[in-house]
C-alpha cells in the first residue's frame, strides 16, 4: 500500500528538475528550524523560521505597508532618476572619446567612495526629507546602467556603422536602428542589477535618516532585540528586490524578446 500511495519516481524527478532553487529553499528552511530548535539557539541570536513569521505577525498589517510603502517609493524615485540621468550620458560617452576621458574616471570616482560614509554629509546637506534619500540611492543605483549600457552602445559591429554611414544615415539612425538594438541585451542587464541596488540604497539611506521605512524599521527592531521582527523586514525588502527583478524581466519579455538569451525565450 505505501508503494501505491507514494508518487511516481518520473513525478519527482520532474519536479527537481523544474524547481531546484525552490526545493533547495525549502530544504535550507527545514535544516534552519530543526538546528534551531536542536540546539535550542536563543532568539535573539538567530531566530528560527517559525519565530520569524511570528515575529511578522506581531506587526499590524497597516505598519507593515507604512514601511515598505516609504521603502519603495524612495527606491523607485531613485532608480528612475538613475535612469533619466545613466542612459543619456552612456550615449554621450560612447559617442566622445574626448568626453568619455574626462567623465568616466570622475564617475569612476563617486562610485569608488563609500556610500555609507558619504550619507551623513548628503543628509546634513540636503535635510531630512525624501531628497536625500533618493540621492543617496541614485548614487548606489545609476554606475552599473552608465557602464554597462556604454559597453552595449560600443559593442555595436564597426561594419554596419561603416555601412550605415556609407548610406548617408544620420546619427540618430544611427543610433536608433543600430546601436540601441545592440545594446537592449546590456541595458536590460543593467537595469536588473539596479533594480537591486535601488533597494539596497534605499535601505542604506533609511540607517542614516528616516523615521519610516523597512530600513529604519530594522534598525528599531534590533536596537530592542527583536530579532525576528528585524529578519521579517528583511524578507520583505529580500521579497521587494526579487519583485524589481522580475518585473524588469517582464517588460524585456514583452517589449524586447529577442534581447533575451535563447534558453530564456
Amino acid at each position: 500500500m505505501a508503494a501505491l500511495n507514494s508518487p511516481p519516481p518520473n513525478i519527482i524527478r520532474r519536479i527537481a528538475t523544474r524547481f531546484p532553487a525552490l526545493l533547495t529553499f525549502i530544504g535550507l528552511l527545514i535544516v534552519w528550524e530543526a538546528a534551531c530548535r536542536y540546539f535550542k539557539v536563543p532568539t535573539f541570536l538567530l531566530p528560527a523560521p517559525s519565530g520569524i513569521v511570528m515575529g511578522a505577525m506581531e506587526i499590524p498589517l497597516n505598519l507593515w505597508l507604512q514601511h515598505a510603502w516609504s521603502t519603495i517609493r524612495v527606491a523607485l524615485m531613485g532608480y528612475v532618476a538613475a535612469i533619466l540621468v545613466s542612459i543619456p550620458m552612456a550615449v554621450a560617452l560612447s559617442s566622445s572619446k574626448a568626453l568619455s576621458r574626462a567623465i568616466y574616471p570622475l564617475i569612476v570616482i563617486v562610485h569608488s567612495t563609500p556610500i555609507v560614509a558619504v550619507a551623513p554629509i548628503i543628509v546634513v546637506t540636503l535635510g531630512t526629507s525624501d531628497l536625500p534619500r533618493v540621492v543617496i540611492t541614485f548614487l548606489i543605483t545609476f554606475f552599473p546602467i552608465v557602464v554597462t549600457t556604454t559597453t552595449g552602445l560600443l559593442a555595436t559591429p564597426e561594419e554596419l556603422i561603416e555601412l550605415s554611414r556609407s548610406l548617408r544615415a544620420d546619427r540618430s539612425r544611427e543610433f536608433f536602428h543600430i546601436r540601441l538594438p545592440y545594446a537592449l541585451p546590456y541595458l536590460f542587464s543593467a537595469l536588473k542589477i539596479s533594480t537591486t541596488l535601488s533597494v539596497v540604497g534605499a535601505v542604506v539611506a533609511e540607517f542614516v535618516a528616516a523615521e519610516h521605512g523597512l530600513g529604519y524599521f530594522i534598525q528599531f527592531s534590533t536596537s530592542f532585540f527583536k530579532i525576528p521582527q528585524g529578519f521579517a523586514a528583511l524578507v520583505v525588502l529580500v521579497a521587494m528586490s526579487l519583485g524589481f527583478f522580475q518585473l524588469i524581466g517582464l517588460i524585456q519579455r514583452v517589449a524586447a524578446p529577442w534581447s533575451l538569451p535563447k534558453s530564456e525565450r
